[in-house]
């Protein structure tokens, strides 16, 4: 069983450990994935040669929106490890801040 399917909640939504070390790890992790995509997509820019119409486009772009889904992932759990260390109850923040979003 995956750490996505340990956390979901009985209402079928994904939810976050509130454990700071597990929270912890899970950063390192995507982290080092974010990492990985980043060094992917330098590679894939690197090999581009217009001169023989040799493009990654394609993957590119799907690697980018990888990248940014990590920085969000990321976020989600770095503002919930600072909400923990600040003594923020789940029960007093907003819908919308629970989720990582401001407004």
């Amino acid at each position: 069983m995956t750490h996505a399917e340990e956390s979901k909640s009985a209402s079928g939504e994904a939810r976050l450990s509130d454990d700071i070390q597990v929270l912890e790890g899970e950063v390192a992790q995507l982290t080092l994935e974010r990492e990985r995509v980043m060094k992917t997509i330098r590679e894939l820019r690197e090999a581009e040669d217009p001169a023989n119409k040799i493009f990654h486009h394609e993957e590119i772009f799907t690697l980018q929106q990888d990248k940014l889904r990590l920085d969000v992932e990321i976020k989600f759990r770095t503002n919930k490890i600072n909400r923990i260390n600040l003594g923020m109850e789940e029960a007093g923040v907003s819908q919308g801040v629970k989720g990582g979003f401001l407004f």
